[in-house]
């Protein structure tokens, strides 16, 4: 985009990294947030996905000037309402002309403030892409200002007490109304219960793809013969399997990843493993000049689906920005966790949380029954209480339709507390509560 000369309160379009362009508002952005160095940056305000980035000037246009050019170049739901709501915002800042009132839309103030204010009103962590881009989701509070210099001083703790970047976080869908594809060909292999989803997904936002253990639902994608080929024939290939031992067969088996990487080609592994395997997995692709990268993720095959997944991702920061299309068309949101291993330990960590979660939740479940209480009213309490959540309301509905389909398998979510297990093992961390649940699933186990 060329420079052009701007000022507060003025309506732009702002392109941020790959994602197209997007209407927003320049604001002054909080005193705590630290200007980027270099060349000249604007703190901007995105109309209709309360986001606010630093960009720069060569990236802003003026909104109204570039208005017909950028609706007919982008496209999407998520597009058409922030349009729309620039559009409410300046009714109702014509308004205020007449009236002298302010009008508040969207979380931005549309009086005199709006120039010159942040206003920090989304939920959510604060997440930080790079020392350039400041992208924050901050839960409403009745006091903003102490809320946000509470979360940012325990970030700051947390930065240095792990000496990682594992709280950086790309909100792959912030933008995401309109995904442009990357020109780069992508192999998928394994296609059970979460991969077929992912592959459709890719499919549907305009990927090329080319996959091994295909089945009817890879209409459209290109079919390899064997793991090697796909590898041989992409640029980047994922693949998503059931537990280590599946992960380390495929890479290193007969025709297997291993024997169609060479340099530059890229391996990208969704499968939820212990740190040591995806280590060995990264030792030997990179050590052919390949590149890897660990992305477990984070759902059920409904969130597979509607591509709603949360991805964790570790190694190749290279390798993660060239896969931006890919886990926009798949995921919500992508974390970047730092170095091969890490990834994994947060994955089995979360994985740990839920499954232990769901095991108190069905032990509640059968107390109350046993009691003479209503399993229903049990579950309204809790999902009108502190414990309200997706997750519980989903497993609420479930349950109360009789709908007992599973989304995650029993050996899959028993396998996680096992690996999370000997996580806490490696370092002389106690998990009781983690323990305690493995019982139960091994024990749901062996009753089939």
């Amino acid at each position: 985009m060329a420079p052009v000369s701007l000022q507060l309160g003025d309506l732009v379009w702002g392109q941020l990294g790959q994602y197209p362009p997007w209407p927003g508002k320049i604001i002054n952005p909080p005193e705590e947030l630290e200007k980027p160095r270099g060349k000249k940056w604007y703190f901007v305000k995105f109309f209709g996905m309360e986001d606010h980035a630093w960009i720069e000037l060569e990236q802003l246009k003026p909104y109204q000037a570039h208005k017909e050019e950028m609706i007919k170049k982008t496209k999407g739901k998520l597009f058409q309402r922030a349009v729309e709501a620039v559009e409410e915002f300046l009714g109702t800042d014509k308004g205020k002309e007449k009236d002298s009132e302010s009008t508040t839309m969207n979380g931005m103030t549309a009086g005199p403030m709006a120039a010159s204010e942040w206003q920090p009103t989304a939920s959510g962590p604060l997440k930080d892409i790079d020392p350039h881009f400041h992208h924050f989701l901050l839960s409403q509070t009745g006091k903003p200002d102490t809320y946000y210099q509470t979360i940012t001083k325990k970030l700051k703790i947390c930065e240095e007490d792990t000496g990682s970047n594992s709280i950086q976080a790309a909100d792959s869908t912030a933008m995401n109304g309109s995904i442009t594809p990357t020109n780069k060909k992508i192999g998928f292999l394994g296609l059970g219960l979460m991969g077929s989803g992912i592959i459709s997904n890719l499919l549907k936002t305009g990927h090329v793809v080319t996959v091994w253990n295909g089945t009817a639902v890879t209409e459209g994608a290109y079919l390899g013969r064997t793991p090697a080929e796909v590898v041989s024939a992409c640029d980047i290939t994922f693949a998503c399997v059931p537990d280590p031992k599946a992960a380390k067969d495929l890479v290193l088996g007969p025709s297997g990843v291993l024997q169609g990487i060479r340099p530059g080609k890229c391996y990208v592994d969704l499968s939820t493993m212990d740190a040591d395997t995806v280590t060995e997995l990264a030792q030997v692709i990179v050590s052919r000049g390949g590149r890897f990268l660990e992305a477990p993720v984070s759902g059920n095959q409904q969130q597979s689906n509607d591509g709603m997944l949360v991805i964790l991702a570790a190694g190749d920061r290279d390798l993660y920005e060239d896969c931006s299309s890919c886990f926009q068309a798949i995921g919500k949101t992508s974390f970047f966790l730092g170095e091969v291993g890490n990834a994994a330990k947060m994955m089995l960590i979360v994985n740990m949380v839920q499954g232990s979660f769901m095991a108190t939740i069905a032990e509640g479940l059968t107390l109350a029954q046993e009691t003479g209480q209503s399993q229903k009213t049990f579950l309204d309490i809790l999902n009108q209480g502190q414990l309200a959540s997706i997750y519980l309301d989903k497993k609420y509905q479930n349950i109360v339709q009789g709908n007992v389909e599973p989304d995650f398998y029993l050996k899959y979510i028993q396998k996680d507390l096992r690996l999370a297990i000997a996580l806490g093992n490696a370092v002389n961390h106690p998990t009781p509560m983690a323990a305690a649940a493995n019982e139960v699933y091994k024990r749901a186990k062996a009753l089939d």
